[in-house]
């Protein structure tokens, strides 16, 4: 179960902080930083996250059935999780707090600053609105983590600082393709970057965006920037 499982030391502040990111499935992940747990987009069997025990936050970025799973939710939450989504997620979830794009959220040692994320082409627009969905810039200790949500490669990314760690959306129709997120990746420098959200559901059936042409794109002009691939999908 393990072995999808990516470890980062890191030294700060002279104390040794430990973030670790598990994989789930596509959009949704586990965010580990000193034994308490952020998980995004929970979707799926609660067999999945049961290892991880009770939640400190939950995040979701929008309400899409692939992002959004009320029963499943109702299971992570403990007494203390604090459910944070934008307004359309929380109104049909009936509880959880409200952050809106350009609001942030401070709760233990977590700041939560939600994001835009939306669609720039014409013929996608309806898929994400502007101004309704969001992505997340999770800031812990002095590490900062880009949550993208499902978004194209809109201004507001590209304007990012200083982000350690970035989880890049890159699937059609829905989002973008990897050309789109490469060229985002290459103007806001994150440290790394892990593709995900990357199966493409189409009239002809699935099929998966070419991460390993991702990574390559990015490291052909910017070497500096480290491309992790994680198992999404089985």
């Amino acid at each position: 179960m393990f072995k999808y499982l990516f470890l980062i030391i890191l030294l700060v502040d002279s104390a040794l902080a430990t973030i670790t990111f598990k994989a789930i499935n596509h959009g949704s992940f586990v965010i580990d930083a000193d034994s308490k747990k952020i998980i995004v987009d929970p979707v799926g069997s609660y067999l999945k996250y049961k290892i991880f025990g009770r939640a400190a936050i939950i995040l979701i970025t929008h309400t899409h059935p692939d992002h959004l799973d009320e029963n499943l939710i109702k299971q992570l939450k403990g007494p203390k999780t604090l459910i944070l989504g934008p307004k359309a997620v929380i109104e049909k979830l009936g509880f959880g707090v409200i952050l809106n794009n350009g609001e942030t959220k401070k709760h233990l040692n977590f700041e939560i600053e939600a994001v835009p994320a939306y669609n720039l082409t014409e013929e996608r627009k309806s898929f994400h609105a502007k101004g309704d969905f969001n992505g997340y810039v999770v800031t812990v200790d002095q590490s900062r983590i880009y949550i993208s949500g499902d978004t194209e490669d809109i201004p507001e990314m590209r304007k990012l600082q200083n982000i350690d760690y970035a989880f890049v959306c890159m699937n059609l129709p829905y989002t973008m393709d990897i050309n789109q997120a490469a060229s985002a990746v290459l103007e806001f420098k994150p440290t790394e970057v892990f593709p995900y959200h990357y199966r493409n559901k189409g009239k002809e059936g699935v099929t998966y965006s070419d991460v390993e042409k991702f990574k390559q794109i990015v490291n052909e002009k910017n070497p500096k920037i480290r491309v992790t691939l994680l198992k999404w999908y089985e």
